[in-house]
């Protein structure tokens, strides 16, 4: 039997992420999931029940059709998981929806740089497995607004650990919702090429995954 699979858009119509190729090397090496990355939106313009999730991987601007922001929007609906990396906070500012279902808008980042990440929620395939504080290297979004009032935040950043974050005590980096019958994961963290060789990121990235798959 082959594995689940997930649909992977990589479209920018906005800045582009470098590390994109290599975000899309490593969920290929998770394993247990088959990969169909695109560029085109017409991908999301087809019946999406035969995935297990769809993932936005560092997507930016508008990359969906009309008819694709309507299939997205049923299929999480009805059941099906959905995931956003990094970038999928810079994705479909003019579609309110989407706000609503990532649980918060990309605001602003200052440069790369070390930081803390501080494990909120250990019970969870995307956090079980790091330590209390991680130490990372990392594009520190921060967001419009706090998506706590509809999220379940799994990771936040400590703001004293680097410079230039502005969302003061309460700035997730990583969390879980449910909209509808599906379940979404977002994380902020994926910016740097060396991310995806790092065998805790890549952990994270396949306990979320796992989880809004409903695995």
């Amino acid at each position: 039997m082959a594995d689940p699979a997930l649909l992977v858009l990589t479209r920018t119509t906005d800045y582009r992420h470098e590390s994109i190729p290599a975000g899309i090397a490593a969920l290929r090496a998770l394993g247990g999931f088959g990969i169909h990355a695109h560029e085109d939106p017409a991908a999301l313009e087809e019946p999406l029940d035969r995935y297990a999730a769809v993932v936005f991987l560092s997507t930016s601007g508008d990359v969906l059709t009309p008819a694709g922001r309507e299939r997205l929007a049923a299929y999480v609906e009805g059941g099906g998981g959905f995931v956003g990396v990094h970038a999928a906070a810079c994705t479909e500012y003019g579609w309110p929806y989407y706000g609503d279902l990532l649980g918060a808008r990309f605001a602003g980042h200052p440069p790369v740089q070390p930081g803390r990440a501080l494990v909120e929620d250990h019970d969870h395939p995307a956090t079980r497995h790091l330590p209390p504080v991680w130490e990372v290297t990392d594009e520190w979004y921060d967001f419009r607004t706090s998506p706590r009032s509809s999220a379940r935040v799994l990771l936040s950043a400590d703001e004293s650990s680097y410079d230039g974050g502005t969302m003061g005590d309460d700035h997730p980096l990583a969390w879980c919702r449910t909209q509808g019958a599906g379940r979404v994961f977002y994380t902020a963290l994926g910016h740097p090429v060396e991310a995806y060789d790092d065998p805790l990121f890549r952990a994270h990235l396949r306990g979320g995954i796992t989880w809004a798959a409903g695995r």
